[in-house]
């Protein structure tokens, strides 16, 4: 083949090949990847690299689907022209062609993992390490590392020698790719230990302490020393005072009441012990016979007169 042969087949397939787009994720993410065509008529086909995973003819309608442990969680949306990876994981990464009716469409999976070790719960001036992996491009770009505050840290991976409390927050991860530029955000949390509470000095008991009443006056603040008693301090002496003047009435009638009673039943007793004693004196026995009649008595012949 001549060299200009060359250069047309190489224009042509250049003219073929359409820049795709970038896509960019993180482990245990969904990812989902659009062909950049609306229909087509004869055939579809997406691949990773050099492994075919759905071959879809436009005329039969019949479609081919490869084997691998991606295509457990892959699945194409409508006509095949999107491509849905769920649960991604760092061998993910990597080129995507999807290839339509002999134009070649090409895309990119970026997978990047930010960490922190030992956890993202770091302790105050404590040792720790940023660490940001970006699979999917070759050769693997330079990444920087940007503090919550914008300033910049260093490359990957980071140490950090003495944790400090400015070091709380969100910490970018930051690279470049033909000239775009890609960042992934990491937050970091600092504990600040607790602060001990000193223990109080011991104090002397109150009940050996007996203050004068100018010194309990004077401890009091400003807006509770005042002369005499308050309003709702004269409320409860009132209150208690009628209460016990309540009390004592009632005491006094329910005590002139139970006399009352007392006396009635009493005299309801020797009423009945006035009746019982006269029953018992009078005789039941049946009424004594007349005496029989007697003979006349004779008269006694009257005094003679005396003679002088």
């Amino acid at each position: 083949m001549s060299m200009v042969a060359c250069d047309l087949l190489s224009s042509v397939l250049a003219a073929l090949s359409a820049a795709g787009e970038v896509i960019q994720t993180r482990p245990d993410q969904h990812a989902t990847i659009t062909c950049g065509v609306e229909s087509f008529t004869k055939n579809l086909e997406w691949r990773r690299g050099m492994f075919m995973m759905y071959n879809i003819n436009g005329r039969t309608g019949g479609h081919r689907k490869g084997k691998g442990d991606i295509m457990g969680r892959i699945s194409i949306g409508t006509e095949g022209l999107s491509l849905r990876i769920s649960s991604v994981e760092e061998g993910d990464a990597g080129e995507f062609t999807c290839t339509v009716d002999g134009a070649q469409h090409r895309h990119t999976l970026l997978v990047v993992s930010v960490s922190v070790s030992p956890s993202a719960d770091l302790q105050l001036e404590s040792q720790a390490t940023l660490q940001c992996q970006v699979r999917g491009l070759n050769p693997t770009p330079t990444v920087e590392w940007e503090r919550p505050d914008g300033s910049p840290a260093g490359s990957e991976p980071l140490d950090l020698q003495s944790v400090s409390s400015s070091d709380a927050g969100t910490w970018m991860c930051k690279f470049s790719h033909d000239g775009n530029k890609y960042k992934e955000p990491l937050d970091v949390r600092v504990k600040v230990p607790e602060q001990e509470t000193p223990t109080p000095a011991p104090t002397t008991p109150q009940s050996s302490i007996q203050p004068s009443c100018r010194d309990c006056i004077a401890d009091l603040p400003p807006d509770e020393v005042k002369p005499g008693l308050s309003w709702w301090m004269w409320a409860a002496v009132g209150g208690g005072s009628l209460s016990i003047v309540l009390l004592t009435i009632t005491v006094l009638v329910l005590c002139k009441r139970k006399r009352r009673r007392r006396r009635k039943l009493l005299k309801v007793k020797k009423a009945e012990q006035l009746l019982k004693a006269k029953e018992f004196c009078q005789c039941k026995c049946p009424a004594a016979a007349a005496p029989p009649p007697q003979g006349r008595r004779r008269e006694k012949p009257s005094a003679l007169p005396l003679m002088e």
